[in-house]
C-alpha cells in the first residue's frame, strides 16, 4: 500500500485540480440556478397576489425533503439515451443514432447543477420570502407614489435591501452542494467530497483522505464565514414594518397565470414528479419493496435516530444551562470564552458527512489501538473495534453534526426566560439544578420536543456519515436506498425512499409554519398599531 504522501502527491499531480475546479463549478452552477428559481418565487409569494398563492407559499418548500440522489436517478432514467424522452424523439423524427441529433447530457456538471438546484432552491426562497415580506413599508409606498412599476420597485428597493440575505442563502446552498456525495458519485462527477470517499475506500488510505478533507474544510469555512458575516443584515428587516397585504401587487390576466404556471412547474419538477414516480414503483413492485430488509433497516434507523435525538437534546441542555449559570454568577461575563462551547458544538452542522466521518474515525481508531494494547498487556484481553466496529460511531457522528439544531433553539428560547424567575426561585432556597428542573424545563418542553424531532428526522436522512461509519452488514434506510440507486434499481427500494421523503416533510412544515406565524404576528401587530393611531 502506498504511503499517504505518495497517494496525495499522485492526486495533486493528476486529478486534484479537476476535483477542486469541479467543486467550484458545481457551487457556482447550483447557486446561480437556485437564485434564478428562488428569487422570483420569493418575490411573487411575498409581494404579489396571484391564483394559488396561499398554496404555493408553503408547498414550494417541499422539494427540500426530496433527497437529491433520488431526483438524479429519476431524471437520468427519463433523459438518458435509453430513456422514454429520447426514445420518443427518435421515433418521432426518425433519428437512428446519437450522431443524428444533440440532446442535453444530464450526467454532467450542468445536469447535476440543475438537479441539486431543484432541491436546494427552497433555502433561497425561504430566506428571501421573509426578507421581502418585511420590506420597509414607507419606501414601498414612496416608490409607488413616484410611479415605479413593480419591476422597478423590485430592482431599486427589494434587491438592495435583500443583498445580504441573498449572499447568506447562497452560502448555505454552496455548503450543501460541497457536502453532497450521493448525486456526485451517481453522476460520476469528481468533486472534493467524492475524492475523500474514493481515497478512503478506493485507495484504502485514510491519511491521504484526511489531507483532502483539510482542503475541503477550507472551502466550507470560507462559505461559512460569508454566511456569518451577512447575518448582521438580517437585523435591518426585523426593525422594519411588515408589508401589509393591502400593499401587494395584484396580478391579473396573463401575468397572474404566468406566475402560477412558473410556481407549478418548479414544484412539479422538484417534488411532485419524483413522488409520483416513487409511488408508481411501489405499486408495481409492492411484493418486493415490502420486505424483511425494509423492516429491519427501518427499525435500525429509527433506533439510532432516536438515541441521537435524545443525546443531542441533552448536550444542548448542558451547554445552555451552563451558559445561563455562568452569566448569573458573573464568572465569565463579557468574555469570549462564555459562548465558545456552544459555538464549537454547533460547527459540526457545517461539516460534510465525509469530512465528519474522517474527523471521527481517526481519533476513535487511535483510542481503540491504545486501549487494546493496554488491555492485552494488563489483562491479556483484546476487545477489538469496540467503537468503530459498532453503531456507536454513527450515533456519535449524528450527535456531533446535528446538536447545532437544539443548541440554537434552546439558546433562543432560554434568552426569553426572565432572569427574575431565577432570582425568585433562589430567594426561596432552590438551587440552580432545582430551578432548571422545575422552571426552565417546563418552559422549554415544546422547543425541546420540536428540536429533538428535527434531529431525529435529519438522522434518518443522513447518508455519507452512515455510509462510511456503519459496521459490517449494518444498513440504515438511507444507505439501503443508495445501494439500490447505485445499482440502477431504485424501484426495489422505492418504499424506503418514499419513507425518507415523508419523514423529511415534517421539519419543513414545522419551520415553514413557524416562519409564517412569526410574520403573521408582525402583520397583526402593525394592523393593531395602525388602528389605534
Amino acid at each position: 500500500m502506498e504511503s499517504s504522501q505518495g497517494i496525495f502527491a499522485q492526486l495533486a499531480d493528476t486529478v486534484l485540480f479537476d476535483y477542486i475546479s469541479n467543486s467550484i463549478l458545481m457551487v457556482i452552477g447550483v447557486c446561480l440556478i437556485s437564485l434564478l428559481i428562488g428569487l422570483p418565487l420569493a418575490w411573487l409569494v411575498a409581494m404579489c397576489k396571484f391564483p394559488g398563492k396561499r398554496f404555493f407559499s408553503w408547498a414550494l418548500v417541499l422539494p427540500l425533503a426530496m433527497p437529491a440522489y433520488i431526483v438524479a436517478y429519476i431524471y437520468s432514467d427519463f433523459f438518458d439515451y435509453a430513456g422514454p424522452v429520447q426514445i420518443w424523439l427518435r421515433n418521432t423524427f426518425g433519428w437512428q443514432s446519437p450522431a443524428d441529433y444533440w440532446f442535453f447530457d444530464i450526467r454532467s456538471i450542468p445536469g447535476a447543477s440543475v438537479i441539486l438546484a431543484l432541491v436546494l432552491y427552497p433555502y433561497v426562497y425561504l430566506f428571501l420570502r421573509s426578507a421581502f415580506a418585511q420590506n420597509n413599508l414607507v419606501q414601498m409606498q414612496a416608490s409607488r407614489l413616484l410611479g415605479d412599476t413593480p419591476w422597478q420597485s423590485f430592482w431599486r428597493i427589494s434587491i438592495p435591501q435583500a443583498r445580504g440575505i441573498i449572499v447568506a442563502s447562497l452560502a448555505l446552498v454552496g455548503m450543501e452542494t460541497l457536502a453532497d456525495f450521493a448525486t456526485m458519485h451517481y453522476f460520476a462527477i469528481n468533486t472534493m467530497t467524492t475524492a475523500v470517499y474514493d481515497t478512503w475506500l478506493g485507495y484504502y488510505n485514510l491519511p491521504a483522505a484526511a489531507k483532502l478533507s483539510v482542503l475541503m474544510l477550507a472551502m466550507i469555512f470560507l462559505l461559512l464565514a460569508i454566511e456569518k458575516r451577512q447575518r448582521i443584515d438580517k437585523q435591518n428587516y426585523s426593525r422594519n414594518d411588515s408589508f401589509d397585504n393591502s400593499e401587494m401587487y395584484q396580478l391579473s390576466g396573463g401575468k397572474a397565470w404566468l406566475a402560477t404556471g412558473f410556481a407549478s412547474l418548479v414544484l412539479f419538477a422538484g417534488f411532485i414528479l419524483p413522488s409520483l414516480v416513487l409511488c408508481g414503483f411501489i405499486f408495481d413492485y409492492y411484493d418486493q419493496v415490502w420486505s424483511e430488509e425494509f423492516i429491519e433497516y427501518g427499525s435500525s434507523s429509527l433506533f439510532i435516530a432516536l438515541i441521537a435525538a435524545v443525546l443531542a437534546v441533552i448536550v444542548a441542555l448542558i451547554i445552555n444551562f451552563g451558559l445561563r449559570q455562568s452569566k448569573q454568577t458573573n464568572q465569565l461575563k463579557h468574555t469570549w470564552i462564555q459562548p465558545l462551547p456552544g459555538q464549537l458544538a454547533s460547527m459540526g452542522y457545517a461539516l460534510p458527512g465525509t469530512v465528519l466521518a474522517i474527523g471521527i474515525i481517526i481519533p476513535m481508531t487511535a483510542l481503540e489501538f491504545w486501549s487494546n494494547d493496554v488491555l492485552v498487556e494488563w489483562f491479556d484481553w483484546q476487545p477489538g473495534l469496540f467503537l468503530t466496529g459498532t453503531t456507536f460511531a454513527i450515533i456519535f457522528a449524528y450527535v456531533v453534526r446535528f446538536s447545532a439544531i437544539p443548541i440554537g433553539s434552546v439558546q433562543e428560547s432560554m434568552s426569553k426566560i426572565s432572569p427574575h424567575l431565577d432570582h425568585a426561585s433562589r430567594s426561596m432556597g432552590a438551587g440552580f439544578s432545582k430551578t432548571a428542573l422545575r422552571i426552565h424545563l417546563p418552559l422549554l418542553k415544546r422547543i425541546l420536543l420540536t428540536s429533538g424531532l428535527l434531529v431525529f428526522i435529519e438522522s434518518m436522512k443522513e447518508l455519507p456519515a452512515a455510509l462510511l461509519l456503519r459496521p459490517f452488514g449494518f444498513e440504515t434506510l438511507a444507505t439501503y436506498v443508495y445501494q439500490y440507486v447505485s445499482d440502477e434499481q431504485l424501484e426495489h427500494a422505492s418504499l424506503a425512499a418514499l419513507s425518507i421523503v415523508i419523514l423529511g416533510l415534517i421539519p419543513l412544515l414545522i419551520v415553514n409554519r413557524m416562519s409564517q406565524d412569526s410574520l403573521q404576528k408582525k402583520v397583526n401587530s402593525n394592523d393593531s398599531a395602525n388602528h389605534n393611531n
